[in-house]
C-alpha cells in the first residue's frame, strides 16, 4: 500500500467519529467491538477443543411480511410467518448465555415488525444490525434508532433508479430509499448500504462513482452480496457469471486502498480463499417460523424454537441435520452448496425429510428446478488481499477451523 492509500483509507474510517453521535460511537466500540472480540475468541476456542457447538452469531428473521416484491428474493410474497416477541427475546437472551451479542435483523421488512425497537432497546448491550430496503426509514424512526445507539441500519440499494424500481416491483423506489438514508445521517447513525450483485444492476453498482455517491450520502460502510436466485420467481438469468464474480472480487481488493467508504464482504479470507460462514459454523439463521436454518436462502430445517426459545441452545447443540449439512458443504467445496451443487443439497434435506419452513410450502420443488450456477469459490485463481488492515482483520476473523481439509 502507499501512503497515499493510508491516507485515503485513515480518511474513510475518520468519517465515523466526525460524522456520528458520541453515544453511537461508544455503543459501536463497545457493543460491537469489544464484545465481538471476546466472542469470537469463545467461538475459536469451542471449536477447537470439540465443545459443544453454538454459532459465532445469530442472523435472526423476525417476519416474512414486506412492503415490496422484490425479483428473486427468498422470502414468500405476501407471507404471514412472524417471530413472536417473546421468542425474539428468548432467541436474543439465550446467545447472551453464550457470549454472542451481535445479530443481523432481517425479513421481509423488519421495520413492519410491531414491537420489534422495544425488544432491540431491552438489549441494550447488545448490537444489531438491521436489514432494510429504507423505504420505512423516516426521521422519526431514525430518532428512535438514535435513542437506542444500538442499531446500524443495512439499507438495501438494489440498483439506480430503473434497475431498482424493476427489481423491487414498484415506482420510486430508489427515491424512497435513498430518503431513508438521509433520515439516518441527520440522526448521526452509523449507516450501512447492501447491494445483491447479478448481472442487472453490476454495470450500475460495481464501480468508483456508485462509491462516491453513497459516501456523499452519508453511508459508511457497504456490504457487497453475490445474488442467490431463489423464492418462488427465481430468476437463474441474472446471476453471475464467473467471470463477473472475479471481476466483483478484484474491485473490492482495488478499491479497499481508498474507497471513500468501508467495504465489506463475506466471502473470501485474507488469501481470497473462499469462505462459507454456515459451513464454518460461524453463523446460522433462525427464520419468521421459528426454524434453525444453515442459512437465510436455505429455508428448510429440522429444528425449531419453543414458544420462548428456551430450547435454542439445546437445539444448536444437538443438532445432527446442521451438523451433517456443514460437513456436506464444506466437503463439496468452499463456496455455496445452493449455487453451486443445489442437487446435493436437495437430495440432503430430502434424505433428511426436512420441513420446509415457509408460508408457500414449495420450497423442495423450486430446490429440484434449480440449475448449478456459478459460486464464489475461486480455486487456483485467489485474489488475497492487498490493504493490510483488511487482510489482518480476516486473518483473525475469517477462519475454516479445519473444516476445508
Amino acid at each position: 500500500m502507499t501512503w497515499r492509500a493510508y491516507r485515503s483509507m485513515a480518511k474513510a474510517v475518520l468519517r465515523i467519529p466526525k460524522e456520528c453521535a458520541p453515544r453511537i460511537i461508544w455503543k459501536f466500540i463497545r457493543n460491537f467491538g469489544l464484545r465481538n472480540l471476546v466472542n469470537i475468541r469463545r467461538f475459536e476456542r469451542r471449536q477447537r477443543q470439540g465443545a459443544p457447538f453454538f454459532p459465532a452469531f445469530v442472523i435472526i428473521s423476525v417476519t416474512e411480511s414486506c412492503n415490496l416484491s422484490c425479483s428473486g428474493c427468498w422470502v414468500s410474497t405476501g407471507g404471514k410467518k412472524s417471530l413472536s416477541l417473546k421468542q425474539l427475546d428468548g432467541i436474543i437472551e439465550a446467545c447472551k448465555r453464550k457470549g454472542s451479542y451481535f445479530f443481523g435483523i432481517l425479513g421481509g421488512e423488519p421495520l413492519m415488525y410491531k414491537g420489534l425497537l422495544e425488544v432491540l432497546a431491552k438489549h441494550g448491550d447488545c448490537y444489531f444490525q438491521l436489514f432494510t430496503n429504507g423505504t420505512l426509514l423516516t426521521e422519526s424512526v431514525a430518532l428512535q434508532l438514535k435513542r437506542l445507539g444500538n442499531v446500524t441500519p443495512m439499507i438495501s440499494i438494489e440498483g439506480l433508479k430503473d434497475e431498482s424500481d424493476r427489481r423491487r416491483g414498484k415506482d420510486g423506489v430508489f427515491e424512497r430509499t435513498l430518503a431513508g438514508v438521509r433520515a439516518c445521517r441527520k440522526a448521526r447513525l452509523i449507516i450501512g448500504a447492501a447491494a445483491s450483485i447479478c448481472q442487472s444492476n453490476f454495470p450500475d453498482l460495481v464501480n468508483r462513482n456508485y462509491l462516491d455517491l453513497l459516501a456523499s450520502e452519508g453511508v459508511h460502510y457497504l456490504w457487497y452480496y453475490i445474488y442467490r436466485p431463489a423464492g418462488e420467481a427465481p430468476n437463474a438469468a441474472n446471476a453471475l457469471t464467473k467471470e463477473q464474480i472475479r471481476a466483483l472480487r478484484q474491485f473490492i481488493v482495488e478499491q479497499r486502498n481508498d474507497a471513500p467508504l468501508q467495504l465489506v464482504d463475506a466471502y473470501w479470507d485474507d488469501k481470497g480463499q473462499a469462505i462459507c460462514p454456515g459451513a464454518t459454523g460461524m453463523s446460522h439463521h433462525i427464520s419468521p417460523s421459528g426454524a434453525l436454518e444453515f442459512c437465510p436462502p436455505l429455508q428448510m430445517a429440522k429444528d425449531f424454537i419453543d414458544d420462548d426459545a428456551g430450547n435454542l441452545g439445546e437445539l444448536f447443540e444437538r443438532s445432527e441435520f446442521l451438523a451433517g449439512l456443514r460437513k456436506l458443504a464444506a466437503t463439496h467445496s468452499r463456496g455455496c452448496i445452493l449455487l453451486e451443487n443445489p442437487a446435493l443439497m436437495t437430495q440432503y434435506l430430502e434424505t433428511w425429510q426436512a420441513t420446509d419452513t415457509t408460508s408457500r410450502g414449495t420450497v423442495l420443488e423450486e430446490y429440484r428446478r434449480m440449475t448449478p450456477l456459478a459460486g464464489h469459490d475461486m480455486q487456483g485463481e485467489e485474489i488475497p488481499e492487498q490493504n493490510m488492515f483488511y487482510r489482518l482483520l480476516k486473518k483473525k476473523y475469517f477462519f475454516g477451523f479445519g473444516v476445508y481439509g
